[in-house]
């Protein structure tokens, strides 16, 4: 068992979940859930209109939330407001980049094919009805591979 008063140790962390702050809560669901394959674990409604929803795929969570209350939301998103999203990136493990490329693909979404960094990753980039940058990335080169293998080892009690 980890030793969350040990700073040497640092805290017995088990995941991330970030909230991604969106203009259209049922444009996002439906990108997240029917295209890429997330599942609602958690919501929040008012007047049936969702507030908050948590989403899982395997392992990965993310929450969304609206920027604006259903009832003020304007026609149009406010480019102050959202122009920060493309400094945003969420990068997802994803074993099989060319095929996330051919089921994005066979959903309609334009996407460039994935390529391969120049330290060893192969990689799908696009981004959602946000405009959040959104990245498929798996090791392709032995070295990232070995690399990942050593940052990822499944035996939490292993020494770092």
């Amino acid at each position: 068992m980890t030793n969350t008063n040990d700073p040497k140790q640092g805290l017995d962390l088990r995941g991330v979940c970030p909230l991604l702050l969106v203009y259209d809560m049922p444009t996002s669901i439906h990108f997240y859930c029917d295209v890429l394959g997330f599942k609602v674990m958690g919501d929040y409604r008012e007047d049936r209109q969702y507030e908050w929803v948590l989403l899982r795929l395997h392992n990965t969570e993310l929450m969304l939330e609206p920027i604006y209350p259903a009832a003020k939301r304007p026609a149009l998103p406010d480019p102050a407001r959202t122009q920060a999203h493309a400094d945003t990136a969420l990068y997802f493990g994803c074993p099989d980049p060319d095929a996330a490329y051919v089921h994005l693909r066979k959903h309609g979404i334009e996407v460039e094919k994935p390529r391969v960094a120049s330290y060893g990753m192969k990689q799908l980039y696009l981004r959602d009805p946000d405009g959040y940058q959104i990245c498929f990335q798996w090791a392709y080169s032995q070295q990232s591979i070995d690399q990942w293998k050593e940052w990822y080892d499944p035996d939490p009690d292993r020494a770092t």
